[in-house]
């Protein structure tokens, strides 16, 4: 069994008092979450809730002509599965692990049990649910009215909030998917970063050379989204 305060590094996880981490325990299991993984998709009965420690999941909405966007992503701050929380049974969106690591997966009822007896860790977990929802809004606002290089800027700053170095290891394929552009488009916008001396971009690997270029050539949506989550998970 890992170290037992390992899944803490899970921020809901972490908000668990005593008892309910007593009776929640027992029930995590340790999973390798790597790249591409499909973790869930659209109207699909939810089993199991992911609290991510060091792997970051991409949330997908997928569309009948098979184009997809992403419209959230979920690392050490959240779980995926929130729809279990909400009173829902299934996913409204695919999650695909879009950065390697690991996490824990509870079964759904474990998770629901403890819920009815904390009110406190019930009240976390929908107040992270609020916070999800305001980055889906504010994503769909970015992808409608900000450019590909500050969407990108926006993407990349997001990833860094929930990674502990300055490399993200990510196909280019995932990238556009997240972004809802064709590949030649995170090409352009991604080279564009790197003679502005922002990234370093090589197949599979961005490395963020210079953090505060970056914020200062992104719009306002990370700001904004980085925002709501402090207030609301402090």
């Amino acid at each position: 069994m890992p170290h037992r305060e390992e899944p803490r590094r899970n921020r809901l996880l972490a908000a668990l008092g005593d008892a309910e981490w007593q009776r929640l325990h027992p029930d995590l299991e340790s999973v390798s979450l790597g790249v591409g993984l499909v973790l869930g998709e659209p109207g699909e009965r939810v089993g199991h809730a992911v609290f991510p420690t060091t792997a970051i999941v991409s949330l997908l909405h997928r569309l009948e002509d098979g184009g997809c966007a992403g419209v959230a992503v979920v690392g050490f701050e959240g779980m995926v599965g929130a729809c279990i929380v909400l009173g829902g049974e299934s996913m409204p969106h695919r999650a695909v692990v879009q950065c390697a690591g690991r996490g824990w997966r509870v079964p759904a009822h474990a998770l629901l049990d403890v819920l009815q007896r904390s009110a406190a860790w019930q009240r976390q977990l929908l107040r992270y649910a609020q916070a999800l929802l305001a980055q889906i809004a504010q994503t769909a606002v970015c992808n409608r009215h900000h450019s590909l290089d500050q969407q990108l800027c926006r993407w990349l700053l997001t990833s860094l909030d929930r990674l502990e170095g300055p490399d993200v290891v990510v196909t280019q394929e995932l990238i556009a998917h997240m972004l809802g552009v064709r590949r030649e488009g995170v090409t352009e916008a991604a080279g564009n970063l790197q003679q502005a001396g922002l990234i370093r971009y090589r197949r599979g690997r961005i490395t963020v050379l210079d953090i505060d270029g970056l914020l200062r050539r992104s719009c306002e949506c990370h700001r904004l989204v980085q925002r709501e989550y402090e207030r609301l998970l402090p």
